[in-house]
């Protein structure tokens, strides 16, 4: 094998790699009408998470005004934000869902 064959078989390989796709977290943050109840349903519905673990994230973001809810490629996270909003506009809730780069 020459040094030009190495060569290609490296660019080539180079080339081939897998990128791995971008993640983003969810994050819920706070307001001053929906229900503590509502944001844990809505954690366990949308992110299977127990009652333990929402009613952890739903303190969280009581007290700090966001918390996290899952990291997910950006397809999955953007569908599951609109669900949520939607899931909260048709329950008459203004909670606030949006998702950024990880």
């Amino acid at each position: 094998m020459t040094e030009k064959d190495l060569e290609t078989v490296i660019n080539t390989k180079e080339k081939n790699e897998i990128k791995v796709p971008p993640m983003y977290k969810i994050l819920l943050l706070n307001d001053d009408f929906t229900p503590m109840d509502f944001v844990v349903e809505v954690l366990r519905l949308f992110f299977s998470m127990d009652r333990e673990q929402a009613t952890q994230v739903m303190l969280k973001v009581h007290t700090e005004g966001a918390a996290v809810c899952g990291v997910y490629p950006s397809d999955i996270a953007s569908t599951k934000v609109n669900q949520v909003i939607e899931f909260a506009r048709s329950n008459q809730h203004p909670l606030r869902c949006v998702m950024e780069e990880n």
